[in-house]
Order: C-alpha cells, then sequence, then structure tokens
C-alpha cells in the first residue's frame, strides 16, 4: 500500500513540477501570477485531441504541432494582453484581473468548441500495468515520469548554461540592468511566454493521456502549479521541483487514512500554512518601483 501512495505521489509531484516549471520561467520575467497558464495546459491537451483523434494524424506529428500551438497562444496572450498593459505601467492587481479573464474566456471558447462531454485521447485495449516492488505502474505513468525528468533537466541547465537563460536571469534580477546592458527584455518576455507555454502543453497531453480531457482541467493544474512554485520559492527553478515533488508525496501520503477526496485539501492546507510560518514566502505584488 505505502509503495503504491509513494509511486502515485512521484507521478502526480512530476505533472505538478512541469505545471510549476512553466508557471515559474514565466512569472521570473514578468513577476506577476500568470493565472491563464492553466487554461494554455488545457488547450494543449485539446490541440493533441483535434490532431490525434479528430485528423488521425501521427502520434508524434501531433505531439509537436500542439506543443507548438500551446507556446503560440502563450505569446498571443502576451502580445495582445500583457503588452498593452506594460506599455501603459498597470499595477499587478489589473494583471491579475487581466489573466483571469483571459482564463475564462479560453475555457469557454473551449467549451464552446468541444463542448462540455468529457474526452479521451486513450485509444486501445487497456492493458496491465508493471508490477514494481509492490506497486503497480502503467506504460503511460512511465512516459510521464521519464518525460518529466528529462524535462526538469533540460529547463534547469537551459536556465543556468544558455545565453538565454542567462538573460531571462538578469531580467528578473535587474529588468532596469538589463536594458542598460543591452538585453531587450520584450524579447526575453517573449522568450518566457513561448518556453513555459510549450511546457504547459507538454503537460496537458502528458495527463490526458493518463487521465480524461475537460474545459475546466486547467483551473486544478494552475492551483497546484502555483502552491509547488509558492512552497518551492516563487521563481526558484530548483525550488519548482521540490515544491511539486513534495506537494504530490505530500497528498498521496496523506489520503492514507482518509479519503482520496481530500486531497485537494491538503494541498491548501500545506499551503496555508506554509504561508503562516513564512508570509513572506509570496510575491505576487509588484512594488512601485518595480513598475518603472
Amino acid at each position: 500500500m505505502i509503495q503504491q501512495l509513494i509511486l502515485n505521489g512521484i507521478i502526480a509531484g512530476s505533472i505538478y513540477v512541469l505545471v510549476a516549471l512553466g508557471f515559474t520561467i514565466i512569472y521570473r520575467t514578468v513577476k506577476f501570477f500568470h493565472f491563464a497558464h492553466g487554461v494554455v495546459f488545457a488547450a494543449g491537451a485539446y490541440f493533441a485531441y483535434t490532431f490525434f483523434i479528430l485528423f488521425n494524424t501521427n502520434p508524434l506529428i501531433s505531439f509537436l504541432l500542439s506543443v507548438c500551438l500551446a507556446s503560440l497562444l502563450g505569446i498571443a496572450i502576451d502580445r495582445f494582453v500583457y503588452y498593452p498593459l506594460r506599455k501603459n505601467n498597470a499595477p499587478n492587481l489589473v494583471y491579475l484581473i487581466a489573466s483571469f479573464g483571459v482564463f475564462i474566456f479560453i475555457q469557454n471558447l473551449l467549451q464552446l468548441i468541444f463542448g462540455a462531454q468529457i474526452l479521451t485521447l486513450r485509444t486501445g485495449p487497456i492493458k496491465e500495468g508493471h508490477h514494481i516492488l509492490g506497486a503497480v505502474i502503467t506504460d503511460i505513468q512511465i512516459l510521464i515520469i521519464v518525460v518529466s525528468f528529462i524535462l526538469f533537466l533540460l529547463t534547469y541547465l537551459f536556465i543556468q548554461k544558455s545565453k538565454i537563460g542567462n538573460a531571462i536571469r538578469a531580467v528578473s534580477d535587474d529588468p532596469i540592468g538589463a536594458r542598460v546592458v543591452g538585453i531587450d527584455s520584450e524579447k526575453i518576455i517573449l522568450t518566457a511566454f513561448a518556453i513555459g507555454s510549450a511546457m504547459a502543453g507538454v503537460t496537458g497531453i502528458l495527463i490526458s493521456l493518463e487521465t480524461n480531457i475537460e474545459p475546466t482541467m486547467g483551473l486544478n493544474a494552475i492551483l497546484k502549479g502555483m502552491i509547488a512554485s509558492i512552497i518551492g520559492g516563487i521563481g526558484s527553478i530548483p525550488g519548482a521541483i521540490l515544491g511539486g515533488l513534495f506537494l504530490g508525496l505530500a497528498e498521496n501520503l496523506g489520503i492514507w487514512k482518509i479519503q482520496a477526496g481530500w486531497k485537494d485539501a491538503i494541498a491548501f492546507g500545506i499551503l496555508i500554512i506554509f504561508l503562516l510560518l513564512k508570509p513572506s514566502g509570496i510575491t505576487g505584488i509588484k512594488t512601485e518601483k518595480e513598475q518603472i
């Protein structure tokens, strides 16, 4: 029993980490909570459904096209919604309201196009899982863990070692200083949205292979991703990884003696305890100095 709970925690944590990583990459550059990241996650799953199920496209091509479209969706959100707000030095509350509005609009657009019914990417018969150390894991769950680990590593190396990663860190640490040394902050923000949104698309596709697709699936994803980011230290890549894995394990081990429906309560309970112990752990509000 305990082995299965730990394995389930690692699988759930891998998904939370991917959402948190995409969210964190964007947050580092714009310094506000991009709530609409959750609907990009959902859109990635629907893009994959469109190509793979409706158009009967090759699985790999469907995956690549869906990730590209998710990335473009994130870019479009920034260009058409956030960029005009940045030009007008809008306060953080306006960004938050705009982000939530984009989330609701696209979520309802997905429901209008695809309907409210539950969809799935799974085809063919259900196969029995593999037995490992007293726990059972399916091929899809193995794929989720492997892809997640690869993306963890690539994201960390990209941010720490690449030229663009250094520019993202520079814009995050000192936007004015970055502009002084010739870094185009708008290009870096655009790049962050492209990468973060692509990761959201990947995550949406992975989770839709394991569960089902529905228009509201992005809400739970972004909430868990935000909680993982806050627990790990908002804006920190290693923190997002540790926070996501911790949250996944805590949720699944926490339901050992209680009903599975308490998972969300456990997650938000952890967040409340964290904020009570460390009130400064959430820094989503821009100061007047940061807005200049």
